[in-house]
């Protein structure tokens, strides 16, 4: 069976019902709490965190994280589809990654007509 939502193959027994919908986990998990990029407690608690920690730039970042960061400094501003594109990531793989750089103040989007870009913060 595959999850209604990302079309990922699931085993029977890994398969959660959420809304009368077939997901798996990480779906499941993203319906029930939607990352929030725009949440100023979690842009201080992340801050103080990675001060206390001594963290600057990049550092204590995921892989994917470290990639989304460089794709936008290197070709910033960058629209939402090119880096969707570029890196062949979900929206909403994409959006969990986005939400800890945007807390981490790296990077940050804007909106240009209909258009959703990306720049370094």
């Amino acid at each position: 069976m595959n999850c209604e939502r990302c079309s990922c193959e699931l085993r029977e027994e890994d398969i959660v019902v959420y809304q009368n919908k077939h997901l798996c986990e990480d779906c499941c998990f993203d319906l029930m709490n939607p990352p929030k990029t725009c949440d100023p407690t979690a842009v201080s608690s992340t801050l103080n965190v990675r001060k206390e920690l001594g963290q600057s730039g990049t550092e204590g970042l995921s892989e994917l994280q470290k990639k989304i960061y460089s794709l936008v400094v290197e070709r910033s501003p960058i629209s939402r589809e090119d880096l969707l594109a570029t890196l062949q990531l979900s929206p909403s793989e994409f959006e969990r990654e986005f939400s800890v750089l945007r807390h981490c103040e790296l990077l940050k989007g804007f909106k240009k007509g209909s258009t959703v870009f990306f720049t370094k913060y």
